[in-house]
């Protein structure tokens, strides 16, 4: 037999085989139909594309701390919050040398004298001409008599002037009372009369200290 009617033979097996699996998948059909159940048979032709809904996603906020928030009692004058602010045992090395400048300088002084001592070394610290932390404005060279070799004299700790000075301290830093100094960058006691106060401009006059800007 030629090769020609062998591939004549394979093709008419081939076209029998597809008729039939043709035949079963109409039959299949059928039944199912009879079932009342649908079929949608996409185009081949047609590439079917997933659609893609996007929507908003919300965070959950973050519940509260329930730490309770340190309160500063109110007062009706400066003394009065002196004495009921709360003040530590020991302070941070920063707050040491605001307290010790209250302390050495104004101990003597009512507490608006002492307060305004206090906010000379707060502007200082946050003007552009001194250094800008309060231990460095307090031990810059020359400028606070108490400083002796670059130290700080020992503190009673355990008198009421040290007490009175780290509340003032505390008050100062934190803004809790507005002082006579406002913006003084300098002071001396009034029974001296140094040569720069001459170029300055007096900002308050309390009890023995003179306050400029």
């Amino acid at each position: 037999m030629s090769r020609k009617t062998h591939l004549t033979g394979f093709v008419a097996l081939a076209a029998t085989v597809t008729v039939g699996f043709a035949s079963a998948e109409i039959s299949g059909a059928n039944a199912q139909s009879g079932d009342e159940q649908e079929i949608i048979v996409a185009p081949l032709t047609e590439e079917v594309v997933p659609e893609f809904v996007s929507e908003e996603v919300v965070q959950p906020l973050p519940e509260e701390s329930e730490t309770p928030v340190e309160t500063v009692p109110s007062a009706a004058s400066l003394r009065e919050l002196v004495s009921t602010i709360d003040t530590p045992a020991s302070l941070s090395r920063e707050m040491e040398c605001l307290a010790g400048t209250v302390y050495f300088e104004s101990r003597g002084e009512p507490l608006v004298g002492q307060l305004a001592v206090a906010q000379v070394v707060i502007n200082r610290a946050e003007s552009d001409v001194f250094p800008s932390s309060y231990c460095g404005v307090v031990y810059q060279r020359k400028q606070f008599s108490f400083v002796r070799g670059g130290r700080m004299p020992n503190i009673r700790r355990g008198s009421q002037a040290w007490r009175n000075a780290k509340a003032v301290a505390r008050i100062a830093h934190e803004g809790l009372w507005d002082s006579e100094a406002q913006d003084s960058l300098y002071f001396h006691a009034k029974y001296v009369s140094p040569r720069w106060s001459r170029s300055k401009q007096a900002r308050a006059t309390i009890n023995t200290h003179i306050f400029y800007r």
